[in-house]
């Protein structure tokens, strides 16, 4: 039954206020709440074994650094104290060698900090390219 049938229909109307504010609202909640984190990666460039042998073979000073902490460059083994004294002594080693190479040879049970000390003298003796000397495990 329609009581109304003269009556002209208003046209419902949605008010959008309440809305946005309920929006505007939920927005501040999320950005309040959310955390951000940065994911710390390493950029690294690993080199690949395809090149050619090199012509030329590079002026090594080789370094072995023994389990207890003893050092030996060019198989004379001295017991340093420290990166200074180890600095000086791969200097000395370097001699006239133009843009030598340090091989570091470390027992696998030394400390890391042994082979930190070798970098470090590297470093101060402006000595800027450096390898590691490996050998493959017999298995394989």
């Amino acid at each position: 039954m329609n009581f109304r049938k003269g009556a002209p229909r208003e046209e419902p109307e949605i008010n959008l206020i309440p809305l946005i504010d309920v929006f505007l609202v939920i927005i501040i909640f999320l950005m309040v709440t959310t955390t951000y984190s940065k994911f710390a990666e390493l950029q690294i460039t690993l080199p690949t074994a395809d090149a050619e042998k090199a012509q030329t073979k590079p002026a090594e000073i080789n370094v072995a650094v023994a389990a207890d902490g003893r050092y030996a460059i060019d198989g004379v083994q001295q017991s340093y104290r420290d990166a200074a004294s180890l600095a000086n002594a791969l200097r000395t080693a370097a001699g006239d060698r133009k843009d030598p190479v340090i091989v570091i040879s470390a027992d696998a049970q030394t400390t890391h900090q042994s082979v930190i000390n070798v970098m470090e003298a590297a470093r101060q003796a402006q000595i800027s390219q450096i390898t590691f000397a490996t050998q493959t495990s017999p298995g394989k």
